[in-house]
């Protein structure tokens, strides 16, 4: 079954009750009991709910994984998954991560003496040369997260296993129609389901996904004991964003495509970041690994003059913090998504402050583009 069609004759999108197309939603917080000595399925909805449970069910197949699990957030699912990890634990962690990822680590994890590194993981001997005896996983996003930096998945699994550590992926910006890193080895992929995977800027919620049973046993312990779960109704949105996931995919790549193209074309621009450039940095290696160059783009101005009127009079899409929705959103790192990140820490990175980042939404691109003339000083 292909993709898309998978999306929308899952195994359990019919109700096998009544025949109901869509989710249910299963708004208890508690369960009946028949049998005191033998408990059903459900008890408490913290623990697992009907709704949650399908929807984690249906996306595990979407991302060709065993097990998934459904958050109040994809910082929460982030957060879950880096807390399998214990005290003296060393993690190495893709140097631009997005800002919420960088604050978790930096203001809340630190405190419990797990180690964290930050490398450019573009280039696979940086991450060698931080293997300790204690470190446990190596933590990507690719592509990352405002620069659209490219890692070789492949590459760094096979060093990963090498040295027996677990490789987890931020998968956001791909989502499983784009790319699937556990079919390359990975261990464990992340979203903000908020973003692509509900993709209407109306539900703010997590996922995450692996193969082993072991490590789906912890993130569950997680899940559970600490209770950042996702609510039944919230589950019915990310259930009904998904089935249009590939549509609307196809038509924002599109939108992201013609918009780069345009974007080299102006003076007033000074690079352009987007995998699907011939000249962007990696992109034989995204090419090959993923199956598409997705949505999400960003681009410098010459001066910060130029930027700051640009957000201010932009028209025909929405200036605002998140990416993946069916609206165009144009977003300030600097001020956005990674605030969090100290100034000097941005700047090396190369997170300027004449730095923009577009999701491009499905909207006609003649629309797009004439409301990114407006913002042009002229």
């Amino acid at each position: 079954m292909k993709f898309g069609t998978k999306l929308l004759h899952g195994e359990k999108t019919i109700d096998k009750n009544n025949g109901a197309v869509t989710l249910p939603i299963y708004q208890s917080s508690t369960f009946h009991q028949f049998d005191i000595d033998n408990f059903g399925e459900f008890d408490y909805a913290r623990s697992g709910n009907p709704t949650r449970n399908i929807l984690e069910e249906e996306f595990s197949k979407l991302e060709c994984a065993e097990y998934a699990f459904a958050f109040s957030s994809g910082i929460a699912a982030i957060s879950s998954v880096l807390s399998i990890f214990s005290s003296g634990d060393h993690l190495i962690v893709a140097e631009d991560v997005y800002g919420g990822t960088y604050r978790a680590i930096t203001k809340i994890f630190n405190r419990f003496n797990i180690e964290f590194t930050f490398v450019n993981t573009e280039d696979i001997s940086n991450i060698k040369k931080l293997i300790k005896t204690n470190t446990k996983a190596i933590y990507l996003e690719t592509p990352s997260n405002p620069l659209l930096k490219i890692t070789d998945l492949k590459g760094c699994i096979k060093l990963a296993k090498e040295n027996d550590l677990l490789t987890i992926v931020d998968n956001t910006f791909m989502s499983p129609y784009l790319q699937n890193p556990l079919n390359l080895g990975a261990d464990i992929v992340i979203h903000s389901a908020t973003k692509f995977i509900a993709g209407h800027s109306d539900v703010i919620a997590g996922l995450a996904a692996t193969n082993s049973k072991e490590i789906a046993s912890e993130i569950y312990k997680i899940q559970n004991g600490f209770g950042a779960i996702l609510s039944p109704q919230d589950c019915y949105l990310v259930s009904r964003g998904l089935k249009t996931l590939k549509v609307r995919m196809d038509e924002s790549e599109r939108n992201a495509i013609k918009l780069a193209n345009w974007l080299e074309k102006q003076d007033i621009v000074d690079k352009v970041y987007y995998p699907g450039l011939i000249y962007h940095k990696g992109y034989k290696i995204h090419k090959e690994q993923s199956f598409g160059p997705g949505a999400v783009l960003s681009f410098k101005f010459k001066n910060i003059e130029q930027t700051k009127y640009f957000l201010n009079n932009v028209k025909n899409v929405v200036v605002a913090v998140s990416l993946g929705a069916v609206e165009t959103i144009v977003s300030y790192p600097v001020k956005m998504s990674h605030a969090a990140i100290p100034k000097n820490e941005r700047e090396k990175l190369g997170i300027t402050d004449t730095l923009i980042r577009v999701s491009l939404g499905i909207e006609d691109i003649e629309d797009i583009i004439e409301g990114f003339k407006v913002g042009f000083i002229n």
